[in-house]
């Protein structure tokens, strides 16, 4: 199959395993207007997204030192990393690097996606890819089938709390910094709580 590849500046990027918007992605049984429930219920408006494109730039030049720094939490953390070990009891560094240039373009369309029903379906499908239904799937791996759900939750102030100081490089005066941290987080709340969906038993989430 042919990767998807995704304009970055002048030149394509192919993004082994992105799937976004093609047919081979999930979909979401979500309807736009219970997502517009959702978004209203975390408190995401229009001024946050005006907020996150506005900073497209930033975050597409330092979405790979971002991911690095949460991916060496990952690592630090015998319970978090063995979620990339392959059947040797080893980490699957092929794996791995797939997983991170996918993470690092997750960064990217936090702050320029529009949240349409592809945009939905990318977080079904990134949320399957985290249970026994996808993992390995995407990229034939044969690392442990799954990442308990626990673990993505309890990940949620490593990648708000944990993008301070990135985000004060940007000089920006204290109202603004603050429109920018809270737009990050309600963005990263929401995006979890979408990968959740597939964990849940039928009519409960």
């Amino acid at each position: 199959m042919k990767e998807a590849t995704l304009v970055q500046g002048a030149e394509p990027v192919a993004i082994p395993g992105y799937d976004y918007g093609r047919p081979s992605a999930a979909h979401s049984p979500l309807s736009l207007e219970e997502l517009r429930q959702l978004e209203q219920t975390v408190g995401w408006s229009e001024q946050d997204a005006r907020v996150l494109r506005h900073h497209e730039q930033f975050f597409r030049e330092h979405a790979e030192e971002m991911v690095d720094s949460w991916r060496a939490a990952i690592g630090s953390q015998p319970h978090l990393v063995k979620w990339f070990f392959g059947p040797d009891g080893k980490r699957d560094a092929e794996y791995a690097a797939k997983v991170k240039k996918r993470f690092v373009q997750w960064v990217i369309d936090v702050s320029v996606r529009a949240h349409d029903q592809a945009w939905l379906d990318y977080q079904e499908e990134i949320g399957l890819r985290h249970t026994p239904d996808k993992k390995n799937q995407t990229d034939g791996a044969h690392t442990l089938p799954r990442v308990p759900l626990r673990y993505l939750f309890g990940f949620i102030p490593v990648v708000t709390l944990g993008t301070r100081r990135f985000f004060l490089n940007l000089g920006l005066s204290a109202e603004e910094l603050q429109k920018l941290e809270d737009a990050w987080a309600k963005a990263v709340l929401l995006h979890v709580t979408l990968w959740s969906r597939p964990y849940a038993k039928d009519g409960l989430w």
